[in-house]
């Protein structure tokens, strides 16, 4: 009996089915996405693939232009999110959980749904739907993820050091930029870390607030998949590795420099 419960409540044990979550959701389907991204109808291993990116002006030309839209839509999250965040972070009573539950409600209705609203409030006003829509719904969808980062950051913050900055005679502009910004830096790299990396890639929000005169680079992914059949999967693959590289090396970056802001502020 001893034994039984001693297997039953160990760390081991109930690691296990994350274990296997990891192995079914995300590392099988890597290597299906290795595999057929380096692999051609046939099964034969190509580097064709890569190689049709390349050689197509539209595909390369759509990528660019996703980065260029996740990077727009991170800089215009981070410059609404900061405030809202220190707002929150130094208000007093109910401020800021008011705020908090201003931000959150969004967040419990499907961002399809919430998409197609904008849509909708676009449509009522007769505002063209296009890039301006598309940063619009952008942001709409992907700021809560910039500000509670950064506020979980700031209310962490220890206010003795703010305090000893006054006594030493730094004025609030002074203080704002040589102590709360260097010490907000871990959660404004975790805030553009997960507004960048779902931005790039989303597809159904470009779809639906441009009506489709706009093609991001998760849209090619989705159509290779979706439209082109069995005879383009080798191809989609080959677009989401790319993607997936591009987003490992975004995290990569993003932890080296949150670690090196945590490491400065000890």
């Amino acid at each position: 009996m001893n034994k039984l419960t001693t297997i039953l409540f160990s760390r081991r044990t109930w690691a296990w089915p994350y274990v296997l979550f990891l192995v079914f959701f995300v590392i099988l389907p890597l290597i299906l996405i290795i595999g057929y991204a380096f692999t051609d109808q046939q099964g034969h291993f190509t580097i064709k693939n890569f190689i049709q990116f390349f050689q197509t002006s539209e595909a390369v030309n759509t990528f660019i232009y996703s980065i260029a839209i996740a990077f727009l839509t991170t800089i215009i999250c981070l410059l609404l999110g900061y405030p809202a965040a220190y707002i929150m972070a130094t208000a007093e009573l109910k401020t800021p959980a008011v705020m908090s539950m201003l931000f959150i409600l969004p967040m419990w209705i499907n961002f399809l749904l919430r998409t197609l609203a904008t849509v909708e409030l676009f449509n009522m006003f007769s505002i063209p739907l296009g890039e301006g829509a598309l940063l619009y719904g952008m942001c709409y969808d992907f700021l809560p993820f910039m500000i509670y980062p950064i506020y979980n950051t700031l209310q962490k913050m220890d206010r003795s050091l703010i305090e000893a900055a006054h006594d030493l005679g730094a004025n609030r502009k002074e203080v704002f930029l040589k102590v709360i910004l260097p010490l907000s830096m871990p959660g404004i790299y975790s805030g553009i870390i997960m507004v960048f990396m779902p931005t790039v890639s989303t597809f159904a929000i470009a779809e639906l607030l441009t009506d489709n005169k706009i093609t991001l680079f998760g849209s090619l992914i989705q159509r290779a998949f979706g439209e082109g059949g069995l005879t383009m999967w080798n191809y989609g693959a080959a677009l989401s590795l790319i993607m997936l590289v591009i987003i490992g090396i975004t995290s990569f970056f993003g932890q080296k420099d949150e670690n090196e802001a945590q490491t400065g502020m000890i």
